[in-house]
């Protein structure tokens, strides 16, 4: 991909309590019963300029309303509060993984204001700081740069939408959120790919970071040669991420082909005039149902000519089209459920006369398209402005804006690129002093970082490279290690915690139900002899539908108690002197087949390998006789 850039911001919510106030950082499901209504607007920054994206989000005309669970959220998330001090332990966390990334922190950690009036804070900003600077983590490709390092609030977190109404929660608000920015360094879909992996990996390593869906979210910048940078927020899913770059770089490449097709046809920006045509009476009789529809509600069919796109809004697959993209703009902007344009007429009910009748009322020329809108007059007027405003981009190429990630890998417009003018400092805090006490303690206790810790697993542990890179990078890293110190067994500590449960969840059982203290039993059980390996599987489906119980009365109630030595010598002779026979006309060679029969005898209760001894000393014993 030629000129491909990419860069990152990367946002992680920290597992401390919420940045300005005590409250817990968690999620509540519960209905709230205190609920209140805000309408946001912009305001100028110190340099009296508006922020674009801000002004966009007011134009829509919306208010918010605020669900208010007690239990998580007080005075400070509603806005009836100044914000408390920083949270120190936060704070602390931030700086530590600023030092994983090899960044320089600053001496003196200053909150701003960014302008946000979509909602997602009461305030109508979010308080950010730059806590470091400079930083960098080594790739295959080479050295990617992180210039700054930044700790701010978490949004609220957003429930439904009603018309012009947004409800959200203010649970979510104000949780701590770690911003890695790195540099546009990035120059292939799979770099991108293995730089998300590994900064990822840095701030799980410090083992003070949420995990889950929505935990941790990656915006990606991208542009091409001859494009713009467009920010693709949302992204969540670690393999998708080289999909969404290559399909953006390919949008942006057939934008780059759509202008310089239209400056080969001599298209100029003066000729798309905001001149929208009344045609409703086109469609008197007609049998499009969603046109029909709009004009017997009092609505209008509104035409605008767009001169020298024809064939370029529609089209094959792998042809340049801008369809989406006006459609989108018109979406967003004005609100409308979408567009019909001439490169897919007729179609949708739209007859061949009609879509002649249009193109008559136009002045249609050989190469000129038009689009139609069927709504509301005012809402019509906004998506035929919105629809004139992207054309005129198109004749510069790609458009700098900010787009959300589809679970395809596609995008769509959401908004303007913000600017700079969203940023003005906040006078509710004091600024935070970092020490170079502090900083000192935090380099003298910096966590291993994952491939240190893969290879302490190989080397003390004796896992295979692959095994120990499965544990380290699964939520059970730290408990593997408690596991391995109370039985003593780390290949079946990995394979429990990896495999057998990676296992029993494609089976449907709810593993994640099961609670770190009932693996603690259950490798103490193994380690006293009391369980065999083999049964832990039997245990952890029971578990999993009853977490609350113990492991000793999941055992009783499955029949696993352990039985003593005796009490196995005493069941593997039964089982020789009824196959007499057998065993004189096999001698030791009847160990494997009495192997089977004696197992299955005790069902998981006593270790194979304590089994096999016992049962070939009693056959060797018999032979003698």
């Amino acid at each position: 991909m030629e000129g491909l850039r990419v860069g990152f911001e990367i946002h992680q919510q920290l597992a401390t309590r919420k940045l300005f106030c005590n409250c817990e950082s968690e999620l509540s499901e519960e209905e709230p019963e205190l609920k209140i209504i805000r309408r946001l607007r912009p305001t100028q920054s110190e340099l009296g300029e508006i922020d674009r994206a801000a002004l966009q989000e007011y134009l829509k005309g919306k208010y918010y309303e605020y669900e208010v669970p007690e239990e998580v959220s007080c005075l400070v998330e509603m806005d009836e509060e100044p914000p408390h001090n920083v949270n120190r332990e936060a704070v602390k966390t931030a700086l530590q993984v600023a030092l994983l990334l090899n960044a320089q922190p600053v001496d003196e950690i200053h909150f701003m204001r960014k302008i946000v009036i979509d909602g997602s804070n009461t305030s109508g900003f979010q308080r950010t700081a730059i806590i470091a600077m400079d930083g960098y983590i080594e790739t295959s490709q080479g050295k990617v740069r992180i210039p700054t390092i930044c700790l701010e609030e978490e949004a609220a977190r957003k429930i439904r939408e009603e018309g012009s109404k947004t409800v959200y929660r203010l649970d979510r608000l104000g949780i701590p959120l770690i911003e890695i920015s790195t540099s546009p360094d990035i120059t292939s879909p799979e770099e991108a790919r293995e730089v998300a992996l590994k900064i990822g990996e840095i701030l799980r390593a410090t083992g003070k970071v949420k995990r889950g869906i929505g935990t941790i979210r990656q915006d990606i910048n991208v542009s091409i040669a001859g494009g713009a940078r467009v920010e693709i927020k949302g992204v969540q899913e670690l393999n998708l991420i080289p999909k969404i770059i290559e399909k953006e770089a390919e949008r942006q490449r057939k934008l780059i082909d759509i202008a310089q097709e239209l400056k080969r046809r001599g298209v100029k920006e003066a000729q798309l005039e905001l001149s929208p045509v009344d045609v409703s009476e086109i469609f008197a009789s007609t049998q499009s149902k969603l046109v029909s529809r709009a004009l017997s509600k009092g609505g209008v069919a509104l035409a605008i000519k767009l001169p020298g796109f024809k064939g370029l809004i529609g089209g094959a697959k792998d042809e340049p089209r801008l369809g989406s993209e006006l459609a989108q703009y018109a979406r967003v902007k004005a609100g409308v459920g979408g567009i019909f344009h001439s490169d897919e007429l007729p179609g949708y009910g739209i007859s061949a006369s009609e879509v002649e009748a249009i193109a008559e009322k136009l002045s249609l020329a050989n190469n000129d398209a038009f689009v139609l809108v069927a709504e509301a007059r005012e809402k019509a007027l906004k998506a035929i402005e919105a629809v004139v405003e992207r054309a005129r981009y198109a004749l510069k190429g790609v458009p700098e804006e900010t787009r959300v990630a589809q679970s395809d890998a596609s995008t769509r417009y959401m908004r303007p690129l913000p600017g700079a003018a969203r940023m003005y400092p906040e006078t509710d805090l004091a600024p935070f002093v970092v020490e170079d006490r502090l900083i000192a303690e935090l380099r003298a206790s910096l966590p291993e970082l994952y491939e240190e810790k893969i290879a302490r697993f190989v080397k003390q542990y004796n896992l295979s490279k692959e095994l120990a890179a499965q544990v380290v990078r699964s939520p059970h890293a730290e408990l593997f290690e408690e596991l391995v110190a109370i039985a003593a067994k780390p290949r079946l500590v990995a394979t429990t915690l990896i495999a057998t449960l990676r296992e029993l969840k494609r089976e449907g059982y709810e593993v994640d139900r099961i609670r770190e203290d009932s693996f603690r039993e259950l490798f103490s059980a193994i380690a006293e002899g009391k369980l065999a390996k083999e049964a832990i599987p039997e245990v952890l489906m029971a578990l999993s539908s009853s977490p609350e119980r113990s492991v000793a009365e999941v055992m009783q109630k499955l029949g696993l108690e352990g039985f003593s030595e005796e009490e196995v010598r005493k069941l593997a002779r039964k089982v020789i002197e009824e196959r007499a026979d057998f065993v004189r006309e096999r001698g030791e060679g009847a160990a494997k087949p009495l192997m089977g029969v004696l197992m299955k005898e005790l069902r998981g209760r006593v270790e194979g390998r304590v089994v096999m001894k016992i049962l070939e000393e009693e056959l060797r014993s018999y032979l003698k006789t």
